[in-house]
């Protein structure tokens, strides 16, 4: 999963070294935490949040096939 949102992510930013994921696993949940930079951050959001739903979506549709929930963060 970490794998899929940094290329998503990387994707997306005119600054695509700045872009970091870090995974915390727990049981059954993985919280991932999408750092980009900050002039990128709007990017990453879209307009009322769309890019990131979108991300989150396609994340959520990936783990549904391991049976994993899959939350993704996107921090400053």
């Amino acid at each position: 999963m970490k794998e899929l949102v940094e290329v998503i992510a990387k994707s997306l930013v005119d600054f695509p070294d700045e872009v970091v994921v870090t995974e915390t696993e727990n049981d059954k949940t993985t919280i991932l935490k999408l750092q980009v930079a900050q002039s990128d951050m709007g990017k990453v959001i879209g307009k009322q949040g769309r890019i990131a739903k979108a991300i989150r979506s396609v994340v959520k549709a990936a783990a549904s096939k391991e049976d994993k929930k899959v939350i993704v963060d996107i921090i400053q």
